[in-house]
């Protein structure tokens, strides 16, 4: 007697409401790492400026530089950084989503989607940031930024957070049924990733044998193939970045289907383990 009927929405309308509530989101997903939108983004700079800084620490003490690519060592590292830092910071971003079971579903204009795309979308937000500053501190600075390719170069940033992004989907549907193995993979894949991305080599390099150990992983093709977009003199032979492309499509794929089911079940399965 007492319910209002909601008012059906046109194509525009509801595409305009939706775009409002995930910049909300986007919001709210920047703000959790800290209140200050700021400060969250000068403490991801930071961690930025320190992976570098210990990389070209690690580089010049060990005799390691002439393993790089010709041209700009700190642009060499900063294609592999940033990339590394642009996945698993998506990847973070998407696995920890609000789920099904979490208070903000109670509001009726929020779904699972809405929070997976917002999540998805601060992460970008803020590694697309701190890529630009620090490259603009450098070349203000140091020296002046020279990159071959630039549009594909940075196509490859937004490869290295789309197939974060899958790949956190992913592991987010599993996440409600295998909450501590999910997780311990999670760290595991990271942790791995710090030498299986291939940011401390290029492909070039490596011989059969141990290419093998790398060719598996689409982050290792993504980081080679912007090295080959941001130096003239750098040509991948080993890597496509196709590859891993449509790895990434798979994965959202089977996320998507995963998320659907453990929606669906997330009360049954929930209750159930209480």
């Amino acid at each position: 007697m007492f319910q209002s009927s909601r008012k059906p929405k046109g194509g525009i309308a509801s595409a305009l409401s939706i775009a409002e509530l995930v910049y909300h989101s986007v919001v709210r997903s920047v703000r959790k790492q800290h209140n200050n939108a700021l400060v969250a983004l000068a403490m991801n700079i930071m961690q930025t400026v320190l992976f570098l800084g210990a990389f070209y620490l690690m580089f010049s003490i060990l005799g390691m530089r002439g393993a790089a690519v010709r041209g700009d060592f700190v642009i060499y590292l900063m294609t592999g950084i940033f990339l590394y830092l642009s996945h698993i910071k998506a990847l973070g971003a998407v696995m920890g989503a609000d789920g099904p079971a979490s208070p903000m579903m109670q509001h009726a204009p929020m779904n699972t989607i809405i929070a997976i795309l917002s999540s998805a979308m601060g992460a970008l937000y803020i590694q697309v940031l701190s890529l630009v500053i620090v490259l603009f501190t450098y070349h203000v600075a140091w020296t002046p930024v020279e990159i071959e390719q630039p549009a594909q170069a940075f196509g490859m940033v937004l490869l290295a957070w789309f197939t974060g992004c899958a790949l956190g989907l992913l592991l987010l549907a599993l996440k409600p049924w295998f909450p501590s193995i999910v997780s311990l993979l999670a760290m595991v894949y990271q942790r791995a990733n710090m030498i299986a991305s291939g940011k401390m080599f290029v492909a070039n390099t490596l011989p059969g044998y141990m290419l093998a150990m790398f060719d598996w992983n689409p982050l290792f093709h993504i980081i080679d193939q912007a090295r080959g977009f941001a130096f003239i003199n750098y040509n991948p032979r080993y890597s496509n970045w196709e590859y891993a492309f449509w790895v990434g499509v798979v994965f959202i794929v089977l996320g998507l289907m995963g998320e659907f089911y453990t929606r669906r079940h997330a009360s049954l399965s929930w209750n159930a383990r209480r």
